[in-house]
């Protein structure tokens, strides 16, 4: 039995990012064929940050009108969303709309915006109905967590890249020549040859003009987003029947859920430590011995709140805005890895925080500015796209897949525990956490949106066509 509500709590947990998660993993393939392209991704930043409502309006209304919401109902009806969702993502995904002047996937970012909807509000739901069980399940929550970005990445590894391939294309001659795709169509033919379809309505120059055409994944992403639709799905079966259970809080599990605003990767408290090393000893002093602890501990305080405000708008907006520049000109082989290898590192590096942990404010600042160097090599490489170094070397794809790797497992362990040492200072440490997460995230979204889709300050190019100077 106690296996059983194991495998529950797992699977209820799988369900908090799975939807965003496998969003990301997903993009190279959504960018060979959706209009906006490698601008996709800046997109996609700024609608998950305007998603953060869904908290936001729960977090006032528990400090507002205390009492008044319970975190049951809003489960059912964010999980029952999510799986709403995942099931119109999968047949609506192409469909585009006029809007200006030009073709946009109206219905992906709307659809988009209701599944950060729900794993934003997961956040500050999903853990207030743990304190309902045993503290022993609460490390089985966080496993599942972790697997909300795993297994949409072991699926889109699964799912395969859909490779390049340069095709010699000529000028069709006579006005009488039918186009496979028409110009006045709505939306962009579902299944595996509608990347070819797409390809092949391209306008064709010169005689002997070189285009890119990608060929089909092993599975259209129909499929893949089906697949999601059954994890949401398997989340909201999971969750109705934990609600069978008798309540049983314990007392800990209860002070540590009571704040209204949770971090996405907080671990079970360690009950050996509190806060960053040495603290706890020089604040028990009586006295004037408790001054001079005031000062440094506010200036600790500041630096992590400063550095969890910087790493989040590294990890969740600035890098992630320019992945399409920082890969794609590798090939989609290596954005492709780049994607769902860097979305695996998120949760190993949680759980490796889980086995190694290390409050050192000095070694998480050293691994910061680690993590921060791949992400400055990313970045300059996505500012000299469509010629980055080695472009066209295998020593290239290599080093760039590695970066993307390095980059977000050396920032989320950083994450993760900058969050564990919060939380065991106080409730109002967390909040103010949360807070830092989700300003971090907002700035750098609004930093990169103007440079990637007004000013054009990366450019993109055919693979095909590159003519770099060796």
């Amino acid at each position: 039995m106690a296996f059983l509500v194991h495998l529950l709590v797992c699977t209820f947990g799988m369900g908090s990012w799975v939807a965003i998660n496998g969003l990301w993993v997903e993009l190279p393939l959504l960018v060979t064929e959706l209009p906006e392209a490698w601008n996709l991704p800046s997109y996609l930043t700024v609608i998950i940050q305007l998603a953060n409502i869904g908290p936001l309006l729960v977090t006032l209304l528990h400090r507002f009108r205390p009492g008044c919401l319970s975190e049951v109902p809003v489960i059912l009806a964010v999980l029952g969303l999510g799986t709403v969702t995942c099931v119109l993502m999968a047949f609506l995904w192409n469909v585009t709309s006029w809007v200006q002047g030009g073709r946009h996937s109206v219905a992906f970012m709307v659809l988009t915006f209701c599944l950060a909807l729900v794993d934003c509000t997961s956040s500050v739901t999903f853990l207030p109905f743990m304190s309902r069980l045993p503290a022993s399940y609460l490390t089985t929550f966080f496993v599942g967590e972790g697997l909300s970005g795993l297994l949409p990445a072991l699926v889109a590894l699964a799912q395969g890249s859909g490779l390049t391939v340069c095709v010699n294309v000529t000028d069709t001659p006579g006005p009488g020549t039918s186009s496979p795709v028409t110009a006045g169509n709505s939306s962009i033919t579902q299944g595996a040859h509608s990347t070819s379809a797409l390809s092949s309505a391209l306008p064709t120059a010169s005689p002997g003009h070189l285009q890119s055409r990608y060929l089909p994944a092993r599975f259209a992403p129909l499929l893949f987003f089906l697949l999601l639709a059954l994890m949401m799905a398997g989340c909201l079966v999971a969750f109705l029947l934990l609600q069978r259970r008798p309540r049983c809080p314990e007392t800990s599990i209860e002070e540590l859920l009571s704040s209204e605003v949770t971090l996405h990767s907080i671990r079970p408290r360690d009950e050996k430590g509190r806060g960053p090393p040495g603290l706890a000893d020089s604040s028990k002093g009586p006295g004037r011995g408790e001054e001079p602890c005031i000062t440094p501990w506010a200036a600790q305080l500041g630096f992590i709140y400063a550095l969890v405000a910087f790493v989040n708008a590294l990890t969740n907006s600035v890098l992630p805005a320019v992945q399409t520049y920082s890969c794609l000109s590798y090939g989609t082989v290596a954005y492709h890895l780049s994607a769902t290898l860097s979305s695996m590192a998120n949760p190993l590096a949680c759980f490796l925080s889980m086995f190694l942990p290390n409050r050192s404010l000095l070694f998480l600042g050293v691994l910061a500015v680690l993590g921060t160097g791949f992400g400055a090599y990313n970045m300059a490489m996505a500012v000299m796209s469509p010629c980055p170094l080695m472009q066209g070397h295998w020593a290239g794809e290599v080093l760039i897949v590695v970066s993307w790797v390095l980059f977000a497992g050396c920032l989320s362990y950083v994450k993760v525990m900058l969050g564990v040492i919060l939380r065991d200072r106080s409730r109002s440490a967390l909040l103010w956490c949360g807070a830092a997460v989700q300003l971090g995230s907002l700035l750098g979204a609004l930093l990169m949106f103007p440079l990637v889709n007004v000013f054009g300050f990366f450019s993109s190019a055919d693979s095909c066509n590159l003519q770099c100077s060796a």
